[in-house]
């Protein structure tokens, strides 16, 4: 059931994609297909019933389509009985530094303005506003470590005393599978048109102690199913 569920969801939410061109098509075909995080972030019931999301370098904003495509088949009755229900989502911000990502994020949600809006620019200079949930998923690495730092500091400025931050990152102290992962996001970004990029990494044990440090309480989950990775998702509560 689980599997043939997850293929419906998989072919709905990356449906839109049909509209951003052959590539933007098979890349959410197979971000949403292979990649556990988005399944791990349903299955795992980890975002409050309803909520004002702020998703901060969203590329081509698949998890936006992931999460609407998901409350569509809940509301349609087709949903796991073992699973808590998807969001609501009462607006998504998805803020994105490539111009061609935004292109085709914004080709395949164009109906689904003003609940989601794809804008061009960096993290580290934008308004955040005021968000209930913020995600920033295997980015935070490309800026350096101040830079980083203020982004979780206006972050947690931005959400209320309920708020939830969710990343993913690279365990900087894991050894062979963390560069097998910095090996393959360096490739990956080169492949995809962009220059090397400089990498800021640290081990989960500093990123925890940041979030610490900005305010938040924080878990961890291993999140590399199926890959020889070291991603670890951080969740983020404001903390007391």
């Amino acid at each position: 059931m689980t599997d043939e569920f997850l293929g419906r969801l998989v072919d709905r939410a990356s449906q839109p994609y049909r509209a951003a061109g052959r590539f933007g098509y098979h890349f959410a075909r197979g971000k949403l297909g292979r990649d556990c995080i988005f399944r791990e972030l349903l299955r795992r019931g980890i975002f409050p019933p309803a909520a004002r999301f702020l998703d901060l370098g969203c590329g081509q904003a698949v998890f936006a389509s992931w999460l609407l495509a998901a409350r569509e088949l809940f509301e349609a009755g087709d949903w796991p009985g073992d699973w808590p229900a998807p969001p609501a989502v009462l607006s998504l911000r998805g803020h994105e530094l490539m111009a061609a990502d935004v292109a085709r994020g914004r080709a395949a949600l164009a109906g689904r303005e003003p609940q989601v809006v794809i804008r061009q620019g960096d993290i580290r200079r934008i308004d955040f506003g005021g968000a209930d949930v913020v995600t920033i998923l295997d980015v935070l690495h490309y800026i350096d470590h101040a830079g980083q730092e203020e982004v979780l500091r206006r972050a947690r400025a931005a959400l209320p005393k309920d708020g939830l931050l969710v990343t993913r990152i690279g365990d900087a102290a894991a050894g062979l599978p963390f560069r097998l992962c910095d090996w393959v996001d360096r490739a990956v970004t080169f492949a995809r048109g962009h220059r090397l990029p400089t990498l800021w990494c640290r081990t989960l044990a500093d990123w925890v102690a940041l979030l610490e440090a900005t305010g938040f309480r924080v878990e961890t989950a291993p999140m590399s199913e199926g890959t020889p990775f070291a991603n670890v998702m951080l969740v983020a509560r404001v903390a007391p």
